[in-house]
This record gives C-alpha cells, structure tokens and sequence, in this order.
C-alpha cells in the first residue's frame, strides 16, 4: 500500500486594473469550473517561480506578484482523492493577453464581482476578497 501525501500548489489572483484574471479548468479535477491561475509546485522549483510559470502556461500572462493572501487545503472528497496545500498571492498584471492554454479551457479578465459569481469554491471566493483588500493597503503604503 502506498503513503499518499499532499501536493503543494499555488494560485493567483492577478488583477488587471479593477479586472481579475479567471480560468476554466480544463482537466480534474473541478473540469469546466472557474477558478484562478495556477498549480502544482515542482520539486526543488521556488513557489513564487512556480506560480509565475503556471501563471504564464495556463493564460499566457505575465505577473509581478504583490503577497501572499493565505494558505488553504483542499481535503480529499468525492471529486478528488488528492489532499492539495495552496499557497495563493495577490498580482498585478504585467503583460501577455489571457489566452487558455495547458489545462485551461477558457482565460480572460473579467469585473471583481463577475469573477466572485463564477467561482466554484467558497475558499477560492475567500482568497479574492482577501487579495482586494491586500491590494488595496498596498496602494496606500507606497
């Protein structure tokens, strides 16, 4: 019998403007469901460099990541066997026109609260509320 263990992943909330960059996730789990940019962590790969490369292959836009928002788990359920520990940031968009590609079937910058109706999952919801709020005491510091 094999030891499953959980797989570190990470996420963006990249904003473009008042805009925030929303996927479809093309494969499972969650396929046909909006989220946010991101994934898997490889091994030996920093996490800020794997979200910057997830980022770019999955909608082909470049980011300067701003903080941290939080870290959440996604418990093994009915859709997924798969324990996932996320590290999600808040972003600002740099460049590159959102295009799905990887394991995106759809990819494009959409108004805050259109984004918060598409999501699928309450804690992914969370995170961008958190990074609004983020984003906005960052403008205030500089």
């Amino acid at each position: 019998m094999s030891k499953k263990t959980p797989i570190l992943a990470t996420g963006a909330v990249v904003f473009r403007g008042s805009d925030v960059l929303v996927i479809q996730r093309g494969k499972a789990p969650y396929k046909g469901h909006w989220s946010i940019p991101g994934g898997k962590v490889e091994y030996g790969e920093p996490i800020e460099e794997a979200l910057k490369r997830e980022v770019l292959e999955e909608t082909g836009v470049e980011i300067n990541i701003l903080g941290l928002i939080d870290v959440y788990e996604a418990l093994p359920t009915v859709h997924s066997d798969t324990h996932y520990v996320m590290a999600d940031y808040v972003c600002e968009w740099v460049s590159g026109e959102a295009v799905p590609a990887d394991d995106a079937e759809e990819a494009e910058f959409v108004p805050f609260s259109e984004a918060i109706s598409r999501l699928a999952w309450d804690q992914t919801r969370k995170a961008l509320t958190m990074a609004k709020t983020a984003r906005a005491r960052l403008a205030k510091e500089d």
